[in-house]
């Protein structure tokens, strides 16, 4: 097993160095000669920020389906390097913008272009630092508050250099920050509510069913609840993974489908899965009630798993390319641009470093989410994370601020919620932790600029 581990571990290795590789090799043709240092440095906190995004943010979407025992560690791997991967490189990087419209203004400021690189590099190596902090000591965080509380660190710093700490103040839309706190309430409580709902019908429905059936029924009345309703729980929630898809997860392409369309989209999808989940209900007819509904659940536990990976690789690796583009567009241009174009190599060398994160030091989040909030199966993983995706896509329609870290934890905590065996204990360094992201991310990155200032000109 551990010969296994080294391998696996090997070629990880491996691989992020080659694709970085190749990576830096374009790199020294598109950029200006005199810039090329700058960009390896730029690409080292980018990855970097990459590197523990997976250590973090996949690994804490994937918990459920490892403390469920629906997944392995290799096998949830494997599954994320498919569906990041997929999820970065074909929705992910249409047009990032710069953070000009988003959490700080800087218009309004003389600053100058490699003033915003210090800026964004000082952001990435900050928010990739706390994420390293909080992943070593198994603490799901949200990735964006971590790099948005760099940017917002990085350019205070930068404009009490150029107009003094009343002036740089004013950069920052605190009506943001204040959406962002109320996000750590928001999100685990929608989330928590909605497991606890979802998970409610499915013991409801298939669960409470199956304890009562006499022993010895005949499969045609002990699986009776696998295969008349499991189906429709199944098409209901492809329903909502395919509309948190064409709501989130390929926002970026601008696909200009109207609401009747996505919503046939979203039908087909259902339709397909609830023949699926059918076929396989009817196949398990021959293995024990128990057995068959482990089976069932953990089948769309890894649909809904993989929903999450592709919609987390086109959404949240922008946390890690969006200021990187940003600054690849200055070293390139020699200008700060309103919005910085993603080449695709970028996309996967990044992608590529989020799976290297996940396998590396990725196992202390998993753990605490697949196993210390609560005890975990493939039902009620399964509900969770179906759960927090209709939150998600309900929050995507209504533009209420949330996070998808803290929306999943709350699934958790609703499951256990349920079962009377929710470990609230645990929940305080995490909650904790959440408090603490932005100012511990935006004070790093402000020390972070000060230093990286005096090099870059």
């Amino acid at each position: 097993m551990s010969a296994n581990i080294n391998k696996t571990s090997l070629f990880f290795a491996v691989l992020v160095f080659i694709v970085t590789g190749f990576f830096v090799l374009w790199g020294k043709g598109a950029v200006q000669p005199e810039q090329f240092v700058v960009f390896l440095c730029a690409t080292t906190f980018g990855l970097f920020m990459a590197f523990n995004i997976g250590g973090n943010d996949v690994a804490n979407s994937f918990g459920t389906s490892v403390g469920a025992g629906t997944l392995t560690i290799r096998q949830a791997l494997v599954v994320a390097a498919i569906f990041e991967v997929s999820g970065a490189m074909i929705a992910g990087g249409e047009v990032t913008s710069t953070i000009r419209k988003g959490i700080v203004d800087l218009s309004s400021f003389p600053l100058q272009p490699m003033q915003f690189v210090a800026i964004m590099m000082a952001s990435l190596l900050s928010a990739g630092s706390w994420l390293l902090f909080a992943s070593k000591k198994g603490l799901p965080v949200s990735t964006t508050h971590s790099i948005v509380g760099g940017i917002v660190g990085g350019s205070i710093a930068a404009g009490i250099q150029l107009a003094g700490a009343d002036e740089a103040l004013t950069l920052v839309k605190w009506s943001k920050i204040g959406l962002i706190a109320a996000s750590w309430v928001i999100s685990p409580l929608l989330g928590g509510v909605a497991s606890f709902l979802v998970y409610r019908i499915v013991q409801a429905t298939v669960l409470r069913y199956n304890d009562e059936v006499a022993e010895g029924a005949k499969p045609s009345v002990s699986h009776k609840a696998l295969i008349q309703v499991v189906p429709f729980i199944a098409a209901a929630g492809a329903m909502i993974m395919a509309g948190m898809l064409l709501l989130k997860g390929l926002k970026h392409m601008n696909l200009d489908l109207d609401v009747g369309s996505k919503f046939l989209i979203a039908s087909c999808v259902g339709a397909f899965v609830w023949l699926a989940t059918l076929v396989i209900a009817r196949s398990l007819k021959n293995r024990s009630l128990p057995k068959a509904t482990f089976i069932i659940f953990s089948w769309l536990q890894v649909f809904t798993a993989s929903g999450f990976a592709f919609s987390h690789g086109s959404n949240d690796i922008a946390n890690a390319i969006g200021p990187f583009a940003a600054v690849l567009g200055i070293l390139i241009s020699g200008t700060i641009e309103k919005t910085s174009a993603v080449p695709a190599i970028a996309l996967l060398t990044f992608g590529v470093a989020m799976i290297g994160g996940l396998w590396f030091i990725g196992k202390e989040v998993i753990n605490t989410v697949g196993h210390g909030l609560t005890k975990i199966h493939p039902a009620s993983g399964f509900a969770a994370e179906l759960a927090a995706a209709c939150v998600v896509m309900i929050a995507s329609i209504s533009g209420i601020p949330v996070s998808s870290t803290h929306i999943l934890i709350g699934a958790v905590l609703g499951i256990g919620f349920a079962n009377s065996d929710a470990n609230w204990s645990a929940m305080k360094p995490i909650g904790m932790a959440w408090a603490v992201t932005l100012p511990a991310a935006g004070g790093a990155s402000a020390i972070f600029y000060l230093l990286l200032s005096q090099f870059i000109n």
